[in-house]
């Protein structure tokens, strides 16, 4: 059985996740105004809860993207310092299909159209279909107007998106039964992630890169300054 740490931190709210066998222990924080400020807390107690060391895990599990810029790039600098530090394998898990996970599991939604809000009128989306060895990917994760969104066949949709731009959904077949409330989350990309590991998808450390949907791959010298020192803080962590 596998032990599968996981932390989200692309949106509004940060989340932790342990995943140890079949049990699922998780912790979230909303509101903050830097998710690097409560991420390692977070991970401290979980592993605390557990009662073992980050070491004894198998894989670190992280949500990639698509998201906030600085949120995925966070998850990405925390993750190779835990990693680097505990000598770990990390496993990307897109946040669009995450949220998908979160449908197949609260209402067991198997073909779902994940949307969230990536702000200046636009929305990251995506369309996924569950089969018995996991997730297809029917639409890959997409950058557009809200008014682009085109699902293929019936579909639960999901994901703050259908709130932000409900104008531009209103005449949408999925609109009417959309779950708005159903956001990237920890406990979904360990889930996912545990499942990654089995099948031997994990990446090393220095892969564990952030998905941009849109073009910003230059950091400014303050954001690489934010960057390092997170992996510093991670590293003197783990």
């Amino acid at each position: 059985m596998s032990i599968i740490l996981a932390l989200e931190t692309s949106t509004e709210l940060a989340s932790a996740a342990l995943l140890n066998g079949d049990e699922l222990i998780a912790r979230e924080s909303l509101g903050v105004q830097t998710h690097s400020e409560t991420i390692l807390p977070m991970i401290q107690q979980l592993l605390a809860q557990a009662g073992i060391v980050l070491s004894r895990c198998d894989a670190i599990a992280f949500g990639v993207g698509p998201g906030s810029f600085t949120g995925v790039r966070t998850a990405c600098g925390v993750v190779q310092g835990l990693a680097f530090g505990s000598d770990l394998p990390v496993i990307p898990v897109v946040t669009l299909e995450a949220m998908a996970q979160a449908c197949l599991e609260s209402a067991q939604s198997t073909d779902v159209l994940s949307i969230l809000d990536a702000r200046m009128g636009e929305v990251y989306w995506a369309q996924y279909r569950h089969h018995a060895d996991g997730w297809q990917i029917v639409v890959e994760p997409t950058l557009s107007a809200a008014a682009n969104v085109q699902a293929q066949g019936v579909v639960q949709a999901c994901g703050n998106g259908l709130t932000a731009y409900a104008q531009d959904f209103s005449a949408q077949a999925f609109a009417a039964s959309g779950l708005a409330q159903m956001m990237p989350h920890a406990s979904q990309v360990a889930t996912l992630g545990a499942k990654a590991f089995l099948q031997g998808r994990t990446i090393p450390l220095q892969d564990a890169q952030p998905l941009y949907l849109r073009n910003k791959v230059a950091l400014t010298t303050a954001e690489r300054q934010v960057r390092d020192s997170e992996k510093n803080l991670a590293k003197g962590a783990a």
